[in-house]
C-alpha cells in the first residue's frame, strides 16, 4: 500500500507542478523568465517520474540491451532538456510513466480476472473422524479420508462418491451450466458444487495433484508459452529500437549535411533536433510489445472460462492452421457408456459365459470391460461370481488370465487370431462391439455390446463445417463396417477401422508426410487429433495440435494434448479454433492500429507539422486504446 501511495504521490507531484508551471509561464511572470528558474522547477517536475525509467534504462544497459523503450524515453526527454523544452520533456515522460501505471494495472486486472474464473479451490475441508466433522485445510488431508459437502459448497477434493446419488454444478471445471447426476463410486472432482443435499466424499487424490489444481498449472503455464506472434514483437523490438535511434540521427545529421552543400539551406539545429526527439517519441513500441501478449493472455482466459485450456499462446496459432480434425470415436464421439445387448455361448450357460468374462473384466478400466461387469452384477449372484488370477493386458487385443487353472483369453477377433483360437467366418460380418472369449484355446462364446452417438457429435461436425474445415476424420479400433456408420451419420469426411494405438500413430504419420497435397484453398495443413484416454496418447503426441475431450479426469490425456475440453463435448473443438480466431484478429487490429497511428505521427513530426505534445498524446492514446481492445477478449461473452 505505502508502495502505491509513493508511486502515485509522484505522479501528482508531478502533475501538479508541470500544470502551474506552464500557467505561470503563461502570465509571463518576471522571476519565471530566468531561465535557471525555470530549469529547477521543471527539473523538480520531471525528476518524480523519470528516476524509475531512468533506472531502469541503465539496468537494461548493464544486461546489454542497450536499446529499450526506458533509453528511447530517457534520450527523448533529456534533449527537450538539453533544447530549453521542459515542459515537453516532463509531460513526454509524465504521460509515459501514466501509460506504464496504466498498462501494469491492466495486465494485473487481467491476469486476477483470469486467476478468479478458474481458481475456485475451498479454503477448507469438513473432514469426517470417527463420526465427528473436523474443518481443517485441503492441504492437510488424506487420501482415504471421508470428507463432507454441504448443499452449495464446493467439493475441495478428487474423489469418489459414496452417497447413493447427488447432483453436481461443474460449470467451474466444464462451463456447462447445466447439473450433472453422479451414481454412488462415480468420480467427484475439486471445484464442483454440491447443489441438493449433503454429500460424502472419499479423498483419492491430495490436494496438490487434483484436476483443478492441474487446471491452475496449466492456465499460468500458459503466459510463458509465447505464441509466434509475441516471439516476433519482442525480437521485432530489439532491432526496431536502434533502427528508430539511427533514423532520428540521420534527421539531425542530413539537413545539416545538406546545408554546407546548399548555402541558401538554413539549418537550425534546435528546429531538426526538437523533430528528432518527436521522432523517439512517437517511434517507442509499447503499444505491440504490451497490447498483444495481454491479447493473447485475454484469449486464453476467454477459453479458460469456456472450459477449454489452451497451454500456451503458441497453441492458439497453431490450430489456426489446422485443415484437417481425427476424430478419435469411443469415448470421444460416442457416449463411451456400452450395454451388453446379447451373450451367446458355446457348449455352455449364457450365464457362465458372461461370469467367466466378467472375472477377468474386472481387473480394466475400459468402458467395454465395465459394462460387461455391470451386466454380471444384475444377472447373478454374488456366489455365482467368478475370480481370476495372473489377469495381464495385451494392448490392442485385450486381456488374458486364469479361472479355474484354466486359460482364459477375452477380446477382439484379433486376439483370437494372434493366439491361432479358430472362430466362425460369420462373426466378422457384425458390426457391433463384439468380445469374444477362449478356454484353453478354444472358443466359448462372445458378448455384443452396442456404443450410442454423442448428442453433441452432430454438432460438433456442423460446426467445424461452418468454420470451413474440409477435412474431417474418425479413426477406431472397432470394425470397419461400424466405423463406416458412424461416418455417415454425422456426415464426416473418411473413416478408419480396426486401428491398433500403433496404428493410429502411423495413419497420422502418413497423413502429416503427404500434407502438402492435403491442404486446403485457404493453405491450412496441420492436423488436429481428438481423443479422450490413455490409448489415444501416442497419437496425440504425433499431431500438430492434439486435444483431449473429457480431460477433468484423464490424467494422460491432460498431459499429453495441447489443448483440453474440460467436459465431454466434442463440438467445443469448433469453439476452441473459434476463440483462437478471435484472438488472432484482436491482435491484428492492435498491430494496425498502432503502426498505423504511429506512420501518420512520425511523418508529420519529420515535416514540421507534429509537436512533441501530439507525439506523446498519440504515443500514450494508441497504447491505451490497443489494451482495451486486447480485454475485450476476456470480456467476450
Amino acid at each position: 500500500m505505502k508502495k502505491k501511495v509513493g508511486e502515485y504521490g509522484a505522479l501528482t507531484v508531478s502533475v501538479l507542478m508541470l500544470i502551474a508551471g506552464i500557467i505561470i509561464q503563461s502570465l509571463d511572470i518576471v522571476w519565471f523568465d530566468y531561465k535557471g528558474v525555470r530549469l529547477i522547477w521543471f527539473a523538480a517536475a520531471y525528476i518524480p517520474v523519470a528516476f524509475p525509467v531512468v533506472k531502469e534504462a541503465v539496468e537494461e544497459i548493464g544486461k546489454g540491451e542497450v536499446f529499450s523503450e526506458f533509453t528511447l524515453m530517457t534520450i527523448a526527454t533529456a534533449g527537450a532538456f538539453l533544447i530549453g523544452e521542459y515542459p515537453e520533456g516532463v509531460a513526454v515522460m509524465l504521460f509515459y510513466a501514466i501509460g506504464e501505471k496504466f498498462q501494469d494495472h491492466a495486465v494485473d486486472k487481467a491476469k486476477r480476472d483470469i486467476k478468479a474464473l478458474v481458481d475456485i479451490r475451498p479454503d477448507r475441508a469438513s473432514v469426517i473422524v470417527d463420526g465427528v466433522v473436523t474443518e481443517c485445510k485441503p492441504q492437510d488431508t488424506q487420501i482415504g479420508d471421508i470428507i463432507e459437502v454441504k448443499p452449495g459448497e464446493r467439493v475441495p477434493l478428487d474423489g469418489v462418491l459414496l452417497s447413493d446419488v447427488a447432483l453436481f454444478n461443474t460449470s467451474a471445471l466444464t462451463g456447462e451450466s447445466v447439473p450433472k447426476n453422479i451414481l454412488k463410486d462415480g468420480e467427484v472432482l475439486a471445484g464442483m458444487i454440491s447443489t441438493d443435499s449433503v454429500v460424502h466424499v472419499r479423498v483419492t487424490r491430495l490436494y496438490a495433484q487434483s484436476a483443478l489444481s492441474r487446471i491452475l498449472d496449466m492456465v499460468r503455464e500458459a503466459a510463458d508459452r509465447k505464441a509466434p506472434a509475441e516471439l516476433f514483437i519482442s525480437k521485432f523490438a530489439q532491432i526496431y529500437t536502434p533502427v528508430v535511434i539511427v533514423l532520428a540521427l540521420l534527421t539531425v545529421l542530413t539537413p545539416y549535411l545538406y546545408s554546407l552543400m546548399i548555402p541558401s539551406f538554413v539549418y537550425s539545429f534546435n528546429e531538426w533536433f526538437y523533430r528528432a526527439l518527436i521522432f523517439l517519441v512517437i517511434s517507442c513500441p509499447c503499444a505491440l510489445v504490451v497490447s498483444i501478449p495481454l491479447s493473447y493472455f485475454g484469449g486464453i482466459g476467454l477459453a479458460s472460462r469456456k472450459g477449454i485450456l489452451f497451454k500456451g499462446g503458441n497453441y492458439m496459432d497453431a490450430i489456426l492452421n489446422v485443415g484437417t480434425v481425427v476424430f478419435d470415436k469411443t469415448g470421444t464421439l460416442t457416449t463411451g457408456v456400452f450395454a451388453v445387448t446379447e451373450a451367446k455361448a458355446y457348449n455352455m450357460d449364457n450365464r457362465q459365459l458372461v461370469s467367466i468374462v466378467a472375472a477377468l473384466e474386472r481387473a480394466s478400466n475400459h468402458p467395454v470391460a465395465k459394462a460387461i461387469v455391470a451386466y454380471e452384477n444384475v444377472l447373478n449372484k454374488p456366489s455365482e461370481r467368478l475370480t481370476a488370477d495372473q489377469v495381464k493386458d495385451i494392448p490392442g487385443y485385450g486381456i488374458a488370465g486364469n479361472v479355474d487353472d484354466d486359460e482364459i483369453l477375452v477380446g477382439s477377433l484379433r486376439l483370437m487370431d494372434k493366439y491361432g483360437v479358430g472362430y466362425p467366418e460369420q462373426l466378422k460380418e457384425i458390426a457391433e462391439t463384439i468380445v469374444v472369449c477362449s478356454k484353453n484355446n478354444h472358443l466359448i462364446g462372445y458378448i455384443l455390446l452396442s456404443d450410442a452417438l454423442k448428442d453433441d457429435a452432430m454438432c460438433a461436425v456442423k460446426s467445424l463445417r461452418k468454420l470451413k474445415i474440409r477435412n474431417i476424420q474418425v479413426l477406431s479400433g472397432d470394425k470397419q463396417a461400424l466405423v463406416d456408420t458412424v461416418v455417415r451419420r454425422l456426415k464426416a469426411d473418411k473413416g478408419y477401422g480396426d486401428l491398433l494405438p500403433e496404428g493410429k500413430v502411423e495413419h497420422i504419420t502418413v497423413m502429416k508426410k503427404n500434407r502438402e497435397k492435403s491442404q486446403d484453398e485457404f493453405g491450412r495443413k496441420g492436423i488436429a487429433f481428438v481423443g479422450d484416454g490413455i490409448n489415444d496418447a501416442p497419437v496425440l503426441a504425433m499431431s500438430d495440435v492434439s486435444i483431449a475431450v473429457g480431460g477433468a479426469g484423464s490424467d494422460v490425456a491432460v498431459e499429453t494434448a495441447d489443448i483440453v475440453l474440460q467436459d465431454a463435448r466434442p463440438s467445443k473443438v469448433a469453439e476452441a479454433i473459434t476463440i483462437a480466431r478471435h484472438t488472432r484478429s484482436n491482435v491484428i487490429e492492435n498491430i494496425t492500429m498502432a503502426i498505423g497511428v504511429k506512420v501518420a505521427v512520425l511523418v508529420l513530426g519529420v515535416l514540421g507539422v507534429a509537436t512533441m505534445w501530439e507525439a506523446v498524446f498519440a504515443d500514450v492514446g494508441v497504447t491505451v486504446l490497443a489494451i482495451f481492445n486486447a480485454l475485450r477478449l476476456i470480456r467476450r461473452s
